[in-house]
């Protein structure tokens, strides 16, 4: 084989890798558009039931398969998303990863409580949904506090067990926060979903920057798959092999 049959044979093999990576990247890449797509969980607003270092997925197509890239926030340019097969909506309870209406460059993540068409009022922390208080009943905290962010623990927690609609959780509520949220009696409008953190005392949510639109929901959380404790800047990294493949409910 001379020089020449030599290069000719790279330059096709070249090709050919470059194809295959082309075609491994763009399968990823529709694959996080459509399908699932992992998120990290920076922040406490959904303590208990997400904690700050997990990592999650999320359903990309739970509430309608999108058109890939259509709900991209590209630089000042923010696409809505299109639905090949129409849309559905997240119920109450979801678990949804979405764009911050403020600023739609940020995901947050947040639970569904109030849908559209909804009468939604909160007195004294408690959730009233169509003129019904969402039931809490309080639970033994130790579980939750063995693992708790040092922000948190000077904190006098309390932890309530309830239910909305399918979903069974734990929200978290510190009893010495005298600024307690106050919602009047608000009808969720067409198109809009009211979002609030299980962390109810330490969680910037529609109550105080108002519903989110159903094209800014990417997708509903339902698994973390990896978990990494990380209580203080001084203890090393410690990985949460119970949380690994936990269900979000």
């Amino acid at each position: 084989m001379n020089t020449e049959e030599i290069i000719d044979k790279r330059k096709k093999n070249l090709k050919k890798d470059i194809g295959l990576i082309t075609l491994i990247i763009f399968t990823f890449l529709i694959f996080r558009s459509v399908l699932f797509e992992p998120y990290r969980i920076p922040s406490g607003s959904m303590l208990p039931t997400l904690k700050i270092g997990d990592f999650i997925l999320v359903k990309k197509y739970s509430y309608g398969f999108k058109v890939p890239f259509s709900d991209l926030a590209i630089f000042d340019l923010n696409l809505n998303p299109v639905y090949l097969f129409g849309k559905k909506n997240p119920e109450r309870g979801d678990v949804v990863v979405f764009k911050f209406p403020n600023d739609t460059s940020i995901n947050y993540i947040k639970r569904i409580v109030g849908v559209p068409g909804d009468v939604l009022e909160i007195k004294d922390k408690i959730v009233y949904i169509n003129d019904k208080a969402v039931k809490v009943e309080e639970v033994d905290g130790s579980e939750y506090l063995k693992d708790m962010d040092e922000r948190y623990k000077g904190n006098n927690l309390k932890f309530f067990k309830t239910k909305v609609d399918k979903h069974d959780f734990v929200i978290q509520q510190d009893v010495d926060n005298i600024y307690t949220s106050h919602l009047d009696k608000t009808i969720i409008p067409k198109g809009k979903f009211f979002v609030m953190g299980d962390n109810r005392d330490y969680s910037s949510d529609s109550r105080f920057w108002g519903f989110v639109p159903h094209e800014y929901i990417r997708g509903e959380a339902i698994l973390v798959w990896f978990s990494v404790s990380m209580p203080n800047q001084n203890t090393q990294p410690n990985i949460r092999t119970e949380r690994i493949l936990k269900s979000i409910d």
